[in-house]
C-alpha cells in the first residue's frame, strides 16, 4: 500500500498551467498509472502534443474549454465530460472561459512530466 499526503504532492507549472502529481514516477512505485489534477487559468493554452508510448484520459472538474485536435481541428470540453486519447494522439486544451479549467488526467503507463514542464510552451 502507498499513501501520498497532501503535503507531499508536488506541483509543475508552465505558462500559468499547474499539474499537481498525485500519483506518478517520483513518488509511487506503479508501474501501471499516473493521476494528475490539472489547473488552467482562463485564457492558457496546453499547446497540441502526443504521448508515444501512452494512452490518457481526462475528467473534466470544472469550466469548459475547446480540445485541440489533429489538423487544427477542435471539440467543445466541458465539466462532467471525459475524453481518453491514445498513444500517440493529437491533443491540446485552450481554456476559453472565464473560470479555472480543472480536470483529473489518468496516464498509462505513467509519465514522469517533470522535463515537460521544464521547457517553455508555446501554442
Amino acid at each position: 500500500m502507498e499513501v501520498i499526503r497532501s503535503d507531499e504532492i508536488i506541483a509543475f507549472e508552465n505558462s500559468g498551467v499547474i499539474s499537481r502529481q498525485l500519483i506518478f514516477p517520483e513518488n509511487s512505485n506503479s508501474e501501471r498509472v499516473a493521476i494528475t489534477k490539472v489547473s488552467m487559468p482562463p485564457g492558457t493554452i496546453n499547446p497540441r502534443h502526443a504521448h508515444e508510448s501512452s494512452e490518457q484520459i481526462w475528467v473534466a472538474l470544472e469550466g469548459h474549454g475547446l480540445l485541440m485536435l489533429s489538423e487544427d481541428q477542435t471539440l467543445e470540453f466541458q465539466a462532467g465530460d471525459v475524453v481518453r486519447f491514445s498513444e500517440n494522439e493529437i491533443h491540446g486544451f485552450h481554456n476559453t472561459g472565464n473560470v479555472d479549467f480543472v480536470y483529473l488526467s489518468v496516464m498509462s503507463p505513467p509519465l514522469n512530466f517533470r522535463t515537460a514542464y521544464e521547457r517553455e510552451w508555446s501554442a
